[in-house]
C-alpha cells in the first residue's frame, strides 16, 4: 500500500501535468514525448538524470534519517552549504598534495564540519526544548549568510564578477564519464551511501533505536533507550551527510565554491524524504525521479516551448497528495487509538 501512494500521485500529476499543457494550447502528447525522450532517449539523457538525481539522493538521505528519529531537520541546506565551501577550502589550500588524499581529506572535513553544525540544533532540542524545525530553518540562513561572507571577501578570487574561491587542485577533481554530460562519480558515492545507511537501519543497533525513538519515544524511554542519546546522533549524522553532499557538488560539478550555487537542493530532499516514506531505498528511486523530470524538463521546454516550470507544478502535486495522505492516514490511526 505504502509503495502504491506515490505511483498514483505520480499519475494524478502527470495527468494533472496534461489538462494544463492542453489548456494552454499545447499537445500533451508531444510534450511529455519530449520529457521522457529528454530523460531517456540517449546515455547523455540518462546520464543527466542521474547527474540531476544525485544531490538529490543525499539531501533526501540526510533528512530521512532525522526524520526516521522523529526529528524534523529542515537544515540539511545548510550543512549542504558549509561542507561545499569546507571542501572547496581543503581542495585549494592543500593542492600539493595528491588527489586521492586531497579527495578523502576534503570529504571528510566536510563531514565532520556537517557534524559539529548538526550538534547545534540537537542541543537546542534536548537542553532547552527549541522546536528543531525554526532552529533549522534559522540556522540555514546563517550557514548560507556566513559562506557567502567567506566568499566575498576573505577568500573571494579577484577581479571576478562572480563571487566564488579559488579552483580545487586538477587532481581532485572527480572524473566524469562523458564530455556530453557532467554525471561523475559522486553518484555513486551517492548510491552506496544509501545502501550502507540501509544495511546499518536493519543490523546496528543504533539504527533500530532511531527507529523506536521515531516510533514512540515514550516506549523507547521505557525500553531504556537514551532518547537524547539518540537525538544527537541522528542529527550528527544528518548534519554529515548534508555536508557530503556539498563537498561532492565542489568535487565533481563546480571544482570551486560559488556563492549561493544551491537552487535548493536541501530543501528538495525533504520531499524525497516525504515522498519515500522515509524509506532509504526509496530515497534512492524518488531522487532518480526527480533528476529524471528535471533533465527530460529541460529538453521539453527546448523542443516544445512548455516552460520548466511545468515540472515543478507536477512535484508539487506529487508531494501535496502524499503528504494529504500521510495526513490523513495519521488522524485515523489516532481515532482509532
Amino acid at each position: 500500500m505504502k509503495l502504491l501512494r506515490p505511483i498514483i500521485a505520480v499519475i494524478i500529476a502527470f495527468g494533472i501535468g496534461a489538462v494544463i499543457i492542453w489548456s494552454s494550447g499545447s499537445s500533451p502528447l508531444e510534450a511529455y514525448k519530449g520529457l521522457f525522450s529528454g530523460a531517456f532517449g540517449d546515455w547523455i539523457g540518462i546520464f543527466d538524470s542521474l547527474f540531476s538525481a544525485t544531490p538529490l539522493i543525499l539531501t533526501g538521505l540526510a533528512t530521512a534519517i532525522s526524520f526516521k528519529a522523529g526529528i524534523f531537520n529542515i537544515g540539511v541546506e545548510g550543512s549542504m552549504y558549509l561542507g561545499a565551501f569546507a571542501a572547496a577550502w581543503f581542495g585549494f589550500t592543500f593542492d600539493n598534495l595528491p588527489g586521492l588524499v586531497i579527495i578523502i581529506g576534503a570529504i571528510a572535513f566536510s563531514m565532520a564540519v556537517g557534524v559539529l553544525w548538526g550538534l547545534l540544533p540537537a542541543y537546542l532540542r534536548v537542553r532547552w526544548k527549541v522546536d528543531e524545525i525554526v532552529s533549522t530553518i534559522m540556522l540555514n540562513y546563517v550557514a548560507i549568510l556566513f559562506t557567502s561572507y567567506l566568499v566575498n571577501f576573505p577568500f573571494r578570487v579577484p577581479n571576478v564578477a562572480n563571487s566564488m574561491s579559488e579552483r580545487i587542485a586538477p587532481q581532485a577533481q572527480l572524473p566524469r564519464f562523458t564530455t556530453g554530460s557532467q554525471l561523475n562519480i559522486a553518484f555513486f558515492v551517492a548510491v552506496a551511501v544509501v545502501v550502507i545507511f540501509y544495511i546499518f537501519e536493519r543490523r546496528s543497533t543504533l539504527g533500530y533505536e532511531i527507529k523506536m525513538v521515531g516510533l514512540n519515544s515514550l516506549f523507547s524511554r521505557s525500553s531504556g533507550i537514551r532518547n537524547s542519546s539518540v537525538i544527537y546522533k541522528a542529527m550528527m549524522i544528518s548534519g554529515a551527510i548534508g555536508a557530503l553532499t556539498g563537498a561532492l557538488l565542489v568535487l565533481g560539478t563546480y571544482y570551486r565554491f560559488y556563492d549561493f550555487f544551491s537552487p535548493g537542493y536541501g530543501f528538495d530532499g525533504i520531499a524525497v524524504a516525504i515522498l519515500s516514506s522515509n524509506n532509504f531505498l526509496g530515497c534512492l528511486a524518488v531522487a532518480t525521479l526527480f533528476g529524471a523530470l528535471r533533465s527530460g524538463g529541460s529538453m521539453m521546454e527546448l523542443f516544445t516551448g512548455i516552460p520548466l516550470d511545468l515540472v515543478n507544478v507536477m512535484e508539487g502535486v506529487i508531494i501535496l497528495m502524499v503528504t494529504a495522505n500521510l495526513l490523513i492516514s495519521r488522524k485515523r490511526r489516532a481515532q482509532r487509538t
